[in-house]
């Protein structure tokens, strides 16, 4: 666990489970491709760089999830090294009680302040092409994250970050998190058309074809579409239809899973209205979802 393992002349990955992406863009120059969860990963980073006698020059952060960040503190602290995000994600880093407040949907409760949905907070600036060493090439795949992208080396590797889970965590989450379904359909038929030798998920081993891994979570989001739709032949009101789901799938209510699987299947209701499937009535003062 932990190794550095090379996959170019130029590209390498960190093996763990949240794996992070190394790019050598000079003699002993190296970006990294996110941070993980915290500063005992982060500190697994460093001693991988004094190993190879690396000079770390920039973290370029994925998505602002507190398990591709969380290593970023640290990371600057000892190295001064400027980290960056896309679009709307790197304020997230900045200050990243916004992520368990969106998954909220209101200045958050306590218990889901916590490190796995709020990591420390750490300088993020806006990630572009110009920031970008020769050589790395980035490409938007929003959805699991509302600004999350993935990176292209030059040697031919692609790191596709949460754009796609392995098969096991799919059967053991049945809720993955989704922030915005649309996006994320359309990144997994992107997904499919992207050229590379290899291709590597944070949260899934590495592929040289990535389509069918694509196909499974594209089945996985469909089926739980299908699941709240047909919840929905009776008017349901957001939680009973969160509460169904659960009870459905076999899910256990705690905080954190309330946050993140809840955000989903309230993403979820939101889809299904905006594709006309879903009717939005009111009557005694709630609110129900009703098929269309």
């Amino acid at each position: 666990m932990y190794e550095l393992i090379p996959v170019g002349a130029r590209s390498y990955y960190i093996d763990c489970p949240v794996r992070m992406g190394l790019y050598r863009h000079g003699e002993r120059e190296v970006c990294l491709i996110d941070s993980g969860g915290d500063g005992g990963t982060a500190k697994k980073v460093l001693r991988h760089l004094e190993e190879q006698g690396w000079t770390l020059t920039a973290i370029f952060n994925t998505h602002s999830h507190a398990d591709h960040v969380g290593g970023n503190a640290l990371l600057q602290e000892r190295t001064g090294c400027p980290a960056y995000a896309w679009g709307v994600e790197a304020p997230f880093v900045r200050d990243p009680v916004l992520e368990p407040t969106v998954l909220f949907g209101a200045f958050p409760y306590r218990e889901i302040r916590n490190k796995f949905l709020e990591a420390k907070p750490s300088d993020c600036q806006a990630l572009t092409e110009a920031v970008l060493p020769p050589g790395l090439r980035v490409e938007p795949l929003h959805g699991h994250a509302a600004g999350m992208v993935g990176f292209r080396t030059d040697d031919d590797v692609w790191f596709v970050a949460d754009a796609v889970l392995s098969e096991e965590a799919l059967e053991k989450y049945p809720v993955s998190y989704t922030f915005n379904v649309e996006a994320y359909l359309q990144s997994l038929d992107k997904l499919e058309t992207l050229e590379g030798r290899l291709f590597i998920p944070a949260h899934a081993e590495p592929a040289a074809d990535i389509r069918p891994l694509a196909q499974k979570n594209r089945a996985h989001i469909l089926a739980l579409l299908d699941r709240v739709w047909t919840l929905c032949r009776e008017p349901r009101t957001t939680e009973q239809v969160i509460h169904d789901v659960f009870t459905d799938c076999g899910m256990k209510m705690v905080h954190n899973q309330y946050a993140t699987a809840g955000a989903t299947i309230r993403s979820c209701l939101s889809y299904l209205h905006t594709e006309k499937r879903l009717d939005i009535l009111f009557a005694d003062n709630y609110m129900y979802w009703k098929q269309a």
